[in-house]
């Protein structure tokens, strides 16, 4: 296991070909602040670029898995300053990191050890799976600090538990217990609390076993996109220049092979030399 990173808020660990990213602030109970938030878009940055990596696991350190925006300055906590580029209002934070794992070319697993309440809990739901420790609670608590969802979370949540349970759980800024959040499908199941991270390593290893980089990548971003589709044509027209451009590939041809000489196959193009847009 190699560990990579300069900011000791965040911890970047290497588990073979799954990225392990560690928030780290277990004394504050890894209360989200804005160099977090430009740490982990770093992150996202990293992973992407390197081909060694296969899957990403974001998890916490310590009995938390966040606690939510870090309110060290108290009540002026969310009085922000106008954007400097267009005097409106900046760009939230939680949603720059949850755009950014959004556009991730790694499959990403939330492996939420603890309490998670605010931004500790938006920014899980662009993970493509999510587990949880089985002592885990998700605070949607916007509206009882008198503020609105952020994190793009009107967006995704609706999309994770359908727009009744979003409704309830944010308007109402309800403490969703973990048992809850496995029934209402926020969660794809729940753990002991110390087996978390090793059930979120395992669960990405069987996401990319023999599978191919980009087209993984690239399924990735299909199913995403088409959630916002405005109808099956608009999928039919990616998923067909999808077929075509990958069916020429290097990897078809082996992965074709291989199932036809039984055997695993050894796919040889990388996300990092660029994907195809399947949605001009």
């Amino acid at each position: 296991m190699a560990r990579t990173g300069t900011d000791d808020s965040i911890v970047l660990e290497r588990h073979g070909e799954i990225a392990v990213v560690r928030l780290n602030r277990p004394d504050r109970l890894n209360a989200f602040t804005d160099a977090m938030c430009y740490r982990l878009i770093e992150i996202f940055d990293e992973t992407d670029a390197d081909d060694e990596v296969r899957a990403v696991v974001l998890t916490g350190t310590g009995r938390a898995f966040c606690a939510g925006a870090d309110l060290a300055a108290g009540g002026d906590t969310f009085v922000l300053g106008e954007d400097p580029a267009t005097g409106g209002a900046p760009a939230d934070t939680g949603g720059q990191v949850t755009l950014r794992i959004y556009r991730s070319l790694k499959p990403v697993i939330a492996a939420i050890n603890g309490p998670a309440a605010g931004v500790g809990v938006t920014m899980t739901l662009p993970a493509d799976i999510r587990i949880a420790s089985d002592t885990a609670k998700f605070g949607f608590v916007f509206t009882r600090r008198g503020l609105v969802p952020e994190a793009c979370s009107t967006w995704f949540l609706p999309r994770a538990v359908g727009i009744s349970t979003a409704v309830e759980w944010a308007v109402g800024g309800k403490m969703v217990p973990a048992k809850e959040a496995l029934e209402r499908g926020l969660v794809r199941e729940l753990v002991p609390a110390d087996q978390v991270s090793a059930r979120a390593i395992e669960i990405a290893r069987e996401l990319v076993s023999g599978t191919a980089p980009v087209s993984a990548a690239l399924t990735r971003q299909l199913m995403w996109q088409m959630l916002g589709a405005s109808s099956p044509e608009v999928a039919h027209r990616a998923e067909s220049a999808g077929i075509y451009v990958r069916g020429v590939s290097d990897d078809v041809r082996e992965g074709v092979a291989a199932f036809l000489e039984k055997r695993a196959p050894e796919f040889s193009d990388r996300v990092s030399d660029g994907l195809p847009n399947l949605f001009e």
